[in-house]
């Protein structure tokens, strides 16, 4: 008898935050999840995530409007479809819905979790198999106060933790945004390598004053200075200077990929699930930065354990990373709503073990941060 999808939940929840993360275009304090549950004929419960920042200030999917999106239009397209096809089932998302890629993202993340569990495999291993168990992981420094940034970065290298950093930037000055990171950098040394995200808070002609300046600082990588729809600025960038440049906003799948390795750039690719639809977008997106040889670097909305773990299983499948990658989100979390947290040590993150994603719900937790 062929399985089937017989129901899709979908729960907003809200966990705060260690500390306000400062970004370019907002600054949180709570990040909110959205949560996918999804039930099959057999019995078994696929999880899946949907997680982006802030709300409506980064992209144009919000965590209300991913919950609203999945309950009205894309659920109903897979209630009641073969649980087991994965490649079927988001054609035809594909088919009937326009955009919503974190939505895709979340659903197909419980798609693969579902199968995994039925077949008694990871989601890596469903992808062709874990090339490595242990990823790095960087940590974000984004408080905004430059002492306290140089006081959490040196307590996350005594505790081994992160021993790369990424500094938000771009919501001030770029004199004043410059002055901070140097500093910073000064104070950690080759203890670490530094890098910022601008957030595509300059125009051009900015960013050639603020990349030339935190070159100098001996800045390792700058992520999307400009807007994400200036490739050819962002190519000349690269052009221009020797610290690589990180697309992110500007790649979202594998034709942006593809439209930006013809136009000649060079620097790397950060890869996020939310951005690429899911998992096996993200690694289509991956195989053209390969073949370009265009470096890669496992990005994050935020999200948290469950979200977190789909990543993972799709980075683990990868060679090595070039620039690592930045899979700290529940770290940034008072709480969590799983059993048992993701294991964090010796400068990186342990890809989770057991069938599907290898994650299991907390249900009172689930229960007490969940939206009502």
């Amino acid at each position: 008898m062929t399985t089937v999808i017989d129901a899709i939940e979908t729960l907003l929840v809200d966990l705060p935050t260690i500390r306000p993360h400062k970004l370019s275009m907002t600054t949180m304090a709570c990040q909110t999840l959205v949560i996918v549950r999804m039930r099959h004929s057999d019995g078994i419960e696929g999880l899946g995530e949907g997680t982006t920042i802030g709300g409506l200030a980064y992209g144009p999917e919000s965590p209300e409007s991913i919950k609203c999106n999945i309950d009205a239009y894309l659920a109903p397209l897979l209630i009641g479809q073969p649980s087991g096809n994965v490649n079927a089932l988001r054609a035809l998302l594909n088919r009937h819905a326009r955009g919503n890629m974190i939505a895709k993202s979340a659903l197909e993340t419980a798609l693969l979790d579902a199968q995994g569990k039925r077949l008694g495999l990871s989601v890596a291993e469903l992808l062709g198999g874990a090339r490595q168990a242990h990823l790095p992981v960087l940590w974000t420094l984004a408080s905004g106060d430059t002492a306290k940034d140089i006081e959490e970065a040196q307590l996350r290298l005594e505790q081994r933790r992160h021993c790369d950093f990424k500094l938000k930037i771009g919501a001030n000055p770029v004199k004043q945004d410059v002055r901070h990171v140097a500093a910073i950098k000064e104070a950690l040394g080759d203890r670490a390598s530094v890098r910022v995200d601008v957030n595509q808070a300059w125009d051009e002609s900015t960013a050639v004053y603020g990349i030339q300046a935190l070159q100098d600082a001996g800045i390792e990588l700058i992520e999307q200075a400009i807007p994400a729809r200036e490739h050819a600025g962002l190519i000349r960038l690269a052009d221009r200077f020797n610290v690589p440049m990180l697309a992110d906003e500007a790649v979202q799948d594998a034709r942006d990929g593809l439209d930006l390795a013809a136009g000649g750039f060079s620097g790397a690719f950060a890869l996020k699930i939310a951005k690429s639809g899911g998992l096996q977008g993200v690694l289509e997106l991956a195989h053209v930065a390969q073949a370009a040889g265009i470096g890669l670097y496992g990005g994050t909305l935020l999200e948290g354990t469950i979200g977190t773990a789909a990543s993972l299983h799709a980075w683990a499948t990868l060679p090595e990373m070039a620039w690592g990658t930045e899979m700290f989100g529940p770290l940034l979390l008072k709480d969590d709503i799983v059993v048992e947290p993701l294991e964090y040590h010796d400068f990186g993150v342990e890809l989770p073990r057991g069938p599907g994603l290898g994650i299991t719900l907390d249900e009172d937790k689930l229960a007490h941060y969940t939206r009502k």
